[in-house]
């Protein structure tokens, strides 16, 4: 006769509480995760692959990129829609340099020529979290930060946003545009005859870049929230 199974009860108790803990983990990362994982869809996490450096020294204001940019992009020729600005130091530098190195730069500065690209800047991406409708996003090729035309509603909440003033806008299509690294070959830097361009691996220059203009935090409250552990 088979004898019957005989269970302590501060066993039971002490299992009890073991499973009852383990598993009361177990659904707390599972609910941290899902909230990692919504977080990820309201800001861009990862870094771009790569960005376009510029060599003030060589370059001769020719400004053959800002015309291959909006080909490119636009099939027209205008540089106003150019994701590569040149020239915009020619009457008084950019704002913030006016000491050390950069002296000569400052406010009614030295004339020099200047190429001002997009930083493809790292989280929190200043046109991106401003974007109500979520239009800016990475690319997923170059992780490039790019506009969703058919998201864009032509509100222009990121030109403000910009401390660096990089986003266009075109009037007639009523839609933001900025450099999105021409799908890794950048045809700027292809068109430029004195080498003043290049494309190189990704790293951080939003510190080292002086700023063009005053920015306000336009931040949505729900990427606001996902920002908070981390700042």
């Amino acid at each position: 006769m088979t004898k019957p199974i005989q269970i302590h009860a501060c066993a039971t108790r002490r299992d009890f509480l073991k499973y009852s803990l383990g598993t009361t983990a177990a659904l707390s990362a599972i609910a941290g995760w899902a909230g990692v994982q919504d977080a990820s869809q309201l800001v861009i996490l990862e870094n771009a692959d790569g960005l376009l450096i510029t060599d003030t020294t060589r370059c001769v204001g020719c400004r053959r990129c800002e015309l291959a940019c909006t080909d490119f992009n636009d099939g027209r020729s205008q540089p106003a829609l150019s994701r590569i600005k040149v020239g915009r130091n020619y009457n008084f530098g950019p704002r913030g340099q006016r000491a050390g190195m950069h002296r000569s730069m400052g406010e009614f500065g030295n004339f020099r020529i200047v190429q001002d690209t997009c930083l493809q800047c790292p989280h929190p991406v200043p046109c991106a979290t401003a974007c109500p409708h979520d239009a800016i996003i990475a690319d997923a090729k170059t992780k490039a930060r790019v506009v969703d035309s058919d998201k864009c509603t032509g509100c222009r909440i990121c030109l403000r946003a910009c401390p660096w003033e990089m986003i266009v806008f075109d009037r007639e299509a009523s839609k933001a545009g900025k450099c999105f690294l021409c799908n890794g070959k950048p045809q700027c830097v292809d068109a430029c005859p004195a080498q003043a361009l290049r494309y190189l691996a990704w790293r951080d220059l939003t510190r080292a870049a002086p700023i063009r203009q005053a920015t306000m935090p336009l931040t949505k409250e729900g990427v606001s929230a996902a920002c908070r552990p981390c700042h």
